[in-house]
């Protein structure tokens, strides 16, 4: 049997090496960032409705930065199961004064989640520093070049399908050497454009195209994802396979999704996306720390 001491694992999967964003360089080798969530949506899964002000949207945003959030994830449309897309009037009218006003106040980076390149574009130009794009730049053929031009870090992820269709019975043959084409090919497709490698985070997509036991092996098997090379976000907040597990409803999740947190840390991930901003910095410095240990 071939057994690998620590050097040699650490040899075969090094840390990712930092992401300069507009405002703040992440140093991934160094700690787990957590992006929070915060979604102007009537139909996001979770936490539809409940931001639509956009008073209450910004004092949410503040809250979020000062529990510890590393970075904030805007987003105007969701891509929940059996989601319909938005116009890209309506998604701009819902993201870009929030981030005119957050952009001013807070003191981290500011993520945007479309999959629009005039809602990216214009994020951008509102003061976002990061680009969380669902379709992994095969949705709106003109993202890249938005992408390339302003030099953001983009946020690559894996999806089976479309929201509307990804949780109609997804079947996989190889599940894990799949989802690591996908991203692969991705990649490709951002340097050919002209993003450099280090600009771009790539995320598994859990819960987008997968039953709960593709999301379970996902999470089990995130350090594979380290041979491609490059920061791991992962977004386990409330998802749905917590929920099948526990029997419980949305919004009684947090044990769930600090479990699959703390477990996703150990086992790769460099950036969590989550909806309880508070607790999960808790457990990302205790994943952290035992992480480092030696």
């Amino acid at each position: 049997m071939l057994t690998l001491s620590r050097k040699n694992l650490e040899q075969k999967r090094p840390d990712p090496e930092d992401i300069i964003c507009k405002r703040r360089t992440l140093c991934l080798s160094k700690k787990t960032y957590v992006m929070g969530v915060l979604n102007r949506t009537p139909d996001s899964f979770s936490d539809g409705g409940v931001f639509l002000d956009e008073d209450k949207a910004v004092r949410h945003a503040e809250e979020m930065v000062r529990d510890g959030a590393d970075i904030i994830d805007i987003g105007g449309e969701s891509t929940k199961p059996g989601s319909e897309p938005v116009s890209v009037k309506e998604e701009l009218s819902r993201v870009i004064p929030i981030i005119k006003r957050i952009a001013q106040d807070i003191d981290v980076p500011i993520s945007i989640d479309t999959q629009k390149s005039e809602v990216a574009e214009a994020a951008i130009e509102a003061g976002a520093s990061i680009i969380n794009d669902v379709t992994a730049l095969r949705g709106d053929e003109r993202m890249k070049s938005i992408v390339a031009k302003y030099g953001t870090p983009i946020v690559l992820m894996h999806m089976k399908g479309t929201p509307k269709t990804m949780q109609i019975d997804p079947e996989y043959h190889t599940l894990i050497s799949e989802i690591i084409s996908y991203l692969k090919e991705s990649i490709g497709i951002a340097k050919e454009a002209g993003i450099p490698e280090g600009k771009i985070i790539i995320d598994p997509g859990i819960g987008f195209g997968k039953t709960t036991g593709h999301n379970l092996s996902v999470i089990r098997n995130l350090n594979r994802f380290k041979t491609l090379g490059r920061p791991i976000l992962v977004g386990v907040s409330r998802k749905s396979f917590i929920g099948k597990i526990l029997n419980s409803e949305v919004n009684d999740r947090l044990m769930g999704t600090a479990a699959s947190v703390a477990i996703s840390i150990l086992n790769g991930a460099n950036i969590v996306r989550v909806h309880d901003v508070k607790p999960m910095v808790e457990i990302a410095r205790i994943a952290d720390a035992i992480r480092f240990a030696e």
